[in-house]
């Protein structure tokens, strides 16, 4: 890859001052002093906002617009278009052209000057064919700035996550225990099933879970009559009688079942089974009342794991599906499933419903809850320990979730506060 035909590169270089700002120069041979560098636009506009410069003696605050050629303003049509004539300079690697705003005012050019050896040390991290760009030289991050990095990741994380919280806030019109509850159903998928049980739980109202969640039968009835395991004909007695309760419940609370094809039993381990996942929550449910009070009132993780260390009703015993019995395995949904729930529920959850509620309690609960909590073990979190990385507790195997997802698999090393690091070595 030509890092010198690559504006996210340029664009680098000016947000981080990277450039030789003693001799800058517009093309005119005009001094230019930068007081301001703006703040970087990831939406349609101009590349930076409200800088604010001095050319020659007269100063300057507007918007920046960045180009690896001066001729890339016509390319883009920028010269038709009045969003762009707030811009006071064009900063370019190559000026060959002049440009005008719309109303044929010329813009001052800057051509960017700076140590090629930041094109090497880019080049070298877009070339290589390690498990991450920068395997050869995170080590020589100092571990401060590691952290340093990983705290705002894992922020950014979260925020990403309680943006989907914030979305079912406003369908519900800030319910918050109809959110949990949806929010709940997602996490037993773990992944592979997410999309169905979240399905599940809209499906089937809270309030007619509230009304028999003393009845494991008439919950189990509800919950797989809803996710469609019970059209069909009954495999065995427990099925029929589930099958019994279910119509009862379905013309009186007016309810339309699942497909039963949305749920993957593929690939899965048994225990995984949505049916078994399905029988489990229908457990905590019958088990665990006013369970949203009591997450937000913890101190200690040991406090939520006891709510999850729970298992599946009697029949699933002896099954992982309906009419094929086994050899007795009581379904229990250990810590590992039960940190994972924390980890992927609780902590978004009471992340999303601190900043709702405004009050930053909860928001630094779910930080805590992460940093007592041991990381997850995942092909991922391997792959950061094989190239010597410390994986300290869930809180940094999060963030390195996140920074190898959303930012090493992409190469977006620009954006990566380690990548600047390496980048820019002073």
């Amino acid at each position: 890859m030509n890092v010198l035909m690559n504006e996210d590169f340029l664009q680098f270089i000016w947000r981080f001052g990277l450039f030789d700002k003693d001799s800058a120069k517009t093309a005119d041979n005009q001094n230019i002093t930068v007081l301001n560098l703006g703040i970087i636009n990831r939406d349609s506009g101009p590349d930076f906002f409200n800088a604010k410069i001095k050319i020659d003696k007269i100063i300057w605050v507007g918007n920046i617009e960045i180009h690896v050629n001066a001729s890339d303003w016509k390319r883009h049509k920028h010269n038709n278009d009045k969003s762009y004539d707030n811009v006071i300079l064009h900063v370019v690697k190559n000026a060959d052209c002049d440009i005008f705003r719309s109303d044929g005012s010329k813009i001052p050019a800057l051509k960017l000057q700076y140590d090629r050896n930041l094109e090497k040390r880019y080049n070298e991290l877009l070339d290589s064919k390690t498990w991450i760009a920068c395997q050869n030289y995170i080590g020589n991050v100092e571990s401060f700035k590691m952290k340093y990095f990983l705290n705002r990741i894992m922020v950014e994380r979260l925020e990403q996550r309680s943006a989907h919280t914030g979305k079912i806030l406003s369908d519900t019109k800030n319910d918050f225990k109809e959110v949990f509850y949806r929010l709940l159903f997602r996490s037993f998928g773990f992944g592979t099933n997410t999309l169905p049980f979240e399905l599940l739980a809209q499906s089937t109202p809270l309030a007619a879970i509230n009304k028999h969640r003393n009845s494991v039968l008439q919950i189990e009835a509800l919950l797989f009559g809803q996710a469609g395991f019970l059209n069909d004909l009954p495999a065995d007695d427990y099925q029929a009688q589930l099958q019994k309760e279910y119509k009862f419940l379905q013309t009186k609370f007016e309810l339309k079942p699942l497909e039963k094809h949305l749920w993957k039993f593929m690939r899965l381990r048994p225990a995984n089974f949505p049916t078994v996942r399905i029988a489990q929550i229908a457990r905590l449910l019958t088990q665990t009342d006013g369970l949203l009070a009591k997450i937000t009132a913890f101190e200690k993780p040991d406090e939520l794991n006891i709510f999850f260390e729970l298992s599946a009703s009697e029949y699933w015993d002896t099954h992982y599906n309906f009419g094929k019995q086994t050899a007795k395995c009581v379904k229990t949904f250990g810590k590992k499933s039960a940190e994972k729930i924390i980890i992927n529920l609780i902590v978004p959850y009471l992340f999303a419903y601190g900043k709702a509620k405004g009050e930053e309690r909860f928001s630094e609960k779910a930080f805590e809850l992460l940093e007592m909590i041991l990381p997850e073990k995942n092909n991922i979190i391997a792959g950061w320990e094989n190239i010597g990385v410390k994986v300290e507790n869930a809180f940094y195997s999060q963030a390195l979730i996140q920074l190898k997802t959303a930012y090493c698999n992409n190469k977006q090393c620009l954006q990566c506060a380690i990548g600047k690091n390496i980048i820019d070595k002073n």
